[in-house]
């Protein structure tokens, strides 16, 4: 494998805090039910469209209301931080050759704030999707701007959609265990790698390489 792809937030990122804020400061207006951190871990097991109804989201104004939660995003970035143990897994697949790569769905300009503001300079590229379900035409257009084949490319993320995307155009994909959706949703897509901590990362993919 040569390049490492990670989803940002709930896997590099722990964001959650500041998007409970964003959602709950926009509920009045769009007129959905407000959520807090209990909500989010008892929901971990609900796909995004049962958790919208959960929460009763109107599903067809994400694209009104996901640009003003990015901007809130960027205006509190100081209270979002990388989870424990990223700096250095990122350091340490660097130190083995590995590119790295961030596929979000956030705007680009708060990733690299965040990355800037955590002292991260080991992200080669960030690419983004406007689009919620639409990670899989980014990764296609990320291998064929860079000549690689699927085999050559890990997606690091924690939500079924992310290896829905990745399955679409054949890439493995590692789980972890800290981020929005629980396990028992994505086991069925068959993840190539399960980790419950960051440096799980690193050991997973050496002990992979010395097969």
């Amino acid at each position: 494998m040569k390049y490492i792809v990670f989803d940002f937030d709930g896997t590099l990122a722990d964001s959650t805090d500041v998007f409970i804020k964003a959602w709950n400061l926009f509920a009045p207006k769009y007129r959905y039910d407000p959520i807090d951190v209990e909500g989010v871990i008892a929901t971990k097991h609900m796909s995004l469209s049962q958790r919208a109804r959960e929460y009763n989201f109107p599903m067809y104004k994400l694209p009104i209301i996901m640009p003003k939660v990015y901007r809130f995003f960027k205006e509190n970035i100081k209270e979002v931080k990388l989870f424990d143990g990223i700096k250095d897994m990122l350091n340490d697949l660097t130190a083995k050759g590995y590119k790295i790569v961030v596929v979000s769905s956030n705007a680009k300009e708060n990733i690299e704030l965040l990355l800037k503001q955590e002292g991260v300079d080991l992200v080669s590229e960030v690419l983004t999707s406007s689009r919620i379900f639409g990670k899989d035409t980014v990764l296609k257009k990320f291998m064929k701007q860079n000549k690689v084949s699927p085999d050559q490319i890990l997606y690091v993320g924690d939500e079924l959609r992310d290896i829905q995307a990745c399955n679409k155009v054949s890439i493995p994909f590692m789980w972890v265990s800290w981020g929005i959706d629980g396990f028992d949703l994505v086991e069925k897509e068959n993840p190539k790698f399960v980790v419950h901590k960051p440096e799980e990362i690193t050991r997973n993919l050496l002990n992979a390489a010395n097969k």
